[in-house]
């Protein structure tokens, strides 16, 4: 989905409002469509609610949301959906410095885009656990 892109330009390059802008009208967009198909389009609500809770600094809120994409997603059987909100919410942890649950979520992310056959990009978050590990690992000690 690459809505949620605009909320990482946006937290990237903070004094540029236009990433902003796009993402929340991709939140306004999703909430209309959730309204005539609840089961297509909830995961996804969420999962933009979260990316702009993260990017507002409402952090407790960020990961309820991203908790509510995940199980939506899951419950709605979106493997694919339920593999990004896992990468997404991964990367966030990893962000604010809770690396070990960071990990987990992207290594639910990989199990999931493997069993979606989605291999390529199982492999890119396999790289991006790869580059956290050592930091994990320094953290512990």
């Amino acid at each position: 989905m690459y809505f949620t892109a605009a909320f990482n330009l946006a937290r990237d390059a903070k004094p540029e409002k236009k990433w902003r802008e796009i993402g929340q009208k991709a939140v306004q967009s999703i909430a209309q469509l959730v309204q005539y198909s609840n089961w297509n389009f909830e995961n996804k609500q969420f999962l933009l609610q979260a990316e702009l809770n993260y990017l507002d600094g409402r952090y407790v809120m960020a990961e309820l949301a991203y908790e509510s994409s995940i199980l939506s997603a899951r419950d709605h059987k979106f493997i694919g959906e339920e593999a990004m909100a896992y990468e997404l919410f991964g990367i966030y942890l990893v962000e604010n410095k809770k690396i070990d649950r960071g990990v987990e979520q992207l290594e639910m992310s990989y199990k999931k885009y493997t069993q979606w056959g989605a291999f390529r990009k199982a492999m890119d978050v396999r790289n991006i656990i790869e580059l956290v590990k050592p930091v994990m690992l320094q953290c512990d000690n």
